[in-house]
């Protein structure tokens, strides 16, 4: 075979290389995908105490299964100004995160616990925009929200 096949048959392979780079998914990063809605009032897991806030819970579903190692919920205004936002809501695990597909916000996630001990999550006002910032191990995501009002 004389070099002008031997270039084209490289030249055909740097090209189906090329083409099966771009148009797979193979070498790209997981990615978590976040989904949020209003639960009922009250909650799937939890009752609203007398005198607490009444917007609904917001329930969070993921693409799959993960084993969560850090969750936390800031205000969205709080990340624009501060480097060291209030955290409504921190949850943490040391090494035993049982994988789950949803949680709702508030409610104890299997395997994970309060990063400050005895530390419960704060009421989160309706019409106010916050950020659930995840990490699953190695991956991190982060997810926007506004909880609507409960109705009674």
């Amino acid at each position: 075979m004389t070099p002008k096949y031997w270039f084209l048959i490289a030249a055909a392979l740097v090209l189906g290389c090329l083409s099966l780079y771009l148009n797979t998914d193979w070498f790209r990063k997981d990615r978590i995908q976040i989904v949020h809605r209003a639960a009922p009032a009250g909650g799937f897991f939890r009752r609203r105490q007398p005198g607490q806030d009444a917007s609904a819970p917001p329930l969070f579903e993921f693409n799959r299964k993960l084993k969560l190692t850090d969750i936390k919920v800031v205000a969205v205004s709080d990340l624009a100004t501060n480097p060291s936002p209030r955290l409504y809501w921190h949850l943490v695990s040391d090494s035993n995160s049982i994988p789950t597909r949803r949680f709702s916000y508030g409610m104890k996630v299997p395997g994970m616990r309060p990063a400050a001990n005895g530390e419960a999550p704060e009421p989160l006002e309706p019409g106010i925009p916050y950020r659930l910032l995840l990490q699953a191990g190695s991956l991190k995501a982060e997810h926007d929200f506004t909880p609507s009002p409960s109705t009674p």
